[in-house]
C-alpha cells in the first residue's frame, strides 16, 4: 500500500470515528478548541482584527473585538459541522438545515433550464451540499460545487471530496467546469452548481472593482462569465443561522435570463446582497482571508508596467 492511501486512510479513519459524536459532544469539542485557537494559537488574530476593524469603522472597539470572538467561536463550530457529514444521515441533517425557495429551482428545471448558486464565505457553505436533498420532482438532478484541489495534501484533498459529495453532490475542478455543463446540457440533465465568488482574483484576472465592506474591492467574475454563456437561472444563497447548528438557506432569484443583464450585474448584485446578509451577521463570515491584499493603486502600477513590456517587444 502507497504511503499516501495509508496517509488517507488513517485520517478518513479518524475523522469519521469524530463524525460519529453527537452534535452537543463536537461543540464541547468546539468550545474547547476556540479557546486555544482565540488565546494561545491567536490564529490570524491581528488580520481578522484589521479586516473587521476597516470593514466597519463605525463601530466601537469593544464591538469589534465582540464580533471577533464570536467569529472564531462560529469557526471552530464550522469545523466540527463539516466533519459531522461525514456520517450524519439525510434526515438528521435536514433537521438542522431548512432549504427554501426550492421550488423556483424545480420550475427553471421544469423549463429545461439548468440553475446556477453564486455564495460566499458565509455560514456553513459545506453544508449547501445537501440542497438536492429538499428537491420534490427533481432528485435526479446534478447538485454541484466548484472546487480547487487542495494540491499540498492529497490525503486530505480525498478527505474534503468525501466530506463535499456526501450528500449525492458532486465536486467539479474549476478548470473542468464548463465542459461538464456542456456535457450535461447535451444530455439534457438538469444541475446546480454552486459558485463561491468572493475569493480574490489573480491580478491578471481583475476586470471589475467594486465597493465592498468600505473596501475597494477587486471581485471574481469568471462565475458571472459561465452562468451568461450557459443562460442559466442565477440564485443568490442567503444562509443565515438561527441558532448554534442550525441554518436556513434560501435561494432569492438574481435572473433567468442572464445573457440578457448588462455586463457584471449579476456580480455586482451578488456582492450587494452578500453586503447585506454580513452586516446582518457578521461573525459567520471568513474574517481570516486577506481579501483585500490587491489595491487598486499597485494594479495599475502593475497594468502600466505591462503595457510598457508590450510596447518595448
Amino acid at each position: 500500500m502507497k504511503k499516501t492511501e495509508l496517509t488517507y486512510r488513517i485520517i478518513h479513519a479518524v475523522f469519521y470515528s469524530l463524525s460519529l459524536l453527537p452534535f452537543r459532544i463536537l461543540y464541547i469539542f468546539s468550545d474547547i478548541a476556540y479557546l486555544v485557537v482565540y488565546y494561545v494559537v491567536r490564529y490570524r488574530r491581528r488580520l481578522v482584527r484589521s479586516n473587521l476593524t476597516s470593514a466597519f469603522p463605525e463601530k466601537s472597539e469593544k464591538e469589534i473585538r465582540r464580533i471577533e470572538k464570536r467569529f472564531y467561536h462560529f469557526l471552530c463550530d464550522y469545523l466540527n459541522e463539516t466533519i459531522k457529514l461525514l456520517s450524519i444521515s439525510s434526515d438528521e441533517l435536514l433537521r438542522h438545515i431548512e432549504f427554501r425557495n426550492v421550488e423556483q429551482l424545480e420550475e427553471s428545471f421544469d423549463r429545461g433550464q439548468p440553475c446556477a448558486a453564486i455564495l460566499g464565505h458565509y455560514g456553513n457553505w459545506e453544508w449547501l451540499s445537501a440542497t438536492g436533498l429538499a428537491m420534490k420532482r427533481h432528485k435526479e438532478a446534478v447538485m454541484g460545487l466548484i472546487y480547487h484541489p487542495l494540491y499540498s495534501s492529497q490525503a486530505f484533498d480525498r478527505l474534503f471530496l468525501d466530506i463535499r459529495q456526501s450528500m449525492g453532490g458532486v465536486c467539479i475542478e474549476r478548470r473542468d467546469i464548463l465542459r461538464k455543463l456542456v456535457e450535461y446540457k447535451r444530455e439534457n440533465r438538469m444541475s446546480l452548481f454552486g459558485y463561491i465568488a468572493d475569493q480574490s482574483p489573480k491580478w491578471m484576472n481583475i476586470h471589475l472593482w467594486l465597493d465592498f465592506l468600505n473596501h475597494d474591492t477587486p471581485v471574481f467574475t469568471g462565475a458571472e462569465r459561465i452562468m451568461r454563456k450557459m443562460k442559466n437561472t442565477v440564485f443568490y444563497v442567503d444562509m443565515q443561522r438561527t441558532s448554534r447548528g442550525h441554518y436556513v438557506c434560501t435561494f432569492r432569484k438574481l435572473t433567468d435570463k442572464p445573457q440578457e443583464m448588462e455586463e457584471f450585474e449579476i456580480t455586482r448584485r451578488f456582492f450587494a446582497m452578500l453586503e447585506q446578509s454580513i452586516r446582518k451577521n457578521p461573525e459567520v463570515y471568513l474574517w481570516t482571508h486577506n481579501r483585500w491584499k490587491r489595491t487598486h493603486e499597485e494594479y495599475d502600477r502593475r497594468m502600466k508596467e505591462k503595457e510598457e513590456h508590450e510596447k518595448t517587444e
